[in-house]
């Protein structure tokens, strides 16, 4: 059951992406092109995003525990180190380069465009090479002073 929740929960996330043209990389660039051709409606899709999260958390927290789970599984740190602000500036720059999110880069792998699957694996590769650098221990040690 949980798989098949998973599965459609991800599928309504990306029927979303499609039908609000945010697998489209122009779309996204054109909401950062505030000079030029500038298209506000990413804004209307993150804040439609916003008010179901509001509507969903004040729902989901006045559980005792997840439908799918014994428990809620809540980070345990929330103090902003080096690795948070970089990794959000990477996203942002990456994200304002390509084009593409993450969320909304693979629901576009079913376009079959060659862009999209490069973004991917570049996200891929940026993903284990960054896992591969913490893990190595002298910079795993730096980080964590």
């Amino acid at each position: 059951m949980r798989l098949a929740a998973s599965f459609l929960i991800g599928l309504v996330f990306g029927v979303g992406i499609v039908i609000s043209g945010m697998a489209n990389p122009a779309k996204v660039l054109n909401f950062f092109d505030v000079a030029g051709a500038w298209d506000p409606s990413l804004i209307f899709v993150m804040g439609g995003a916003l008010g179901v999260t509001f509507i969903g958390y004040r729902l989901v927290w006045r559980r005792r525990a997840p439908l799918f789970d014994s428990q809620f599984h809540i980070p345990a740190r929330s103090d902003v180190d080096l690795r948070l602000i970089g990794g959000s500036a990477l996203f942002g720059v990456g994200w304002g380069i390509a084009g593409f999110c993450p969320g909304g880069a693979l629901p576009a792998l079913g376009t079959g465009i060659a862009d999209v699957f490069w973004f991917v694996g570049a996200l891929i590769a940026g993903m284990l090479s960054t896992r591969a650098v913490i893990t190595f221990a002298p910079i795993r040690t730096a980080l964590q002073k």
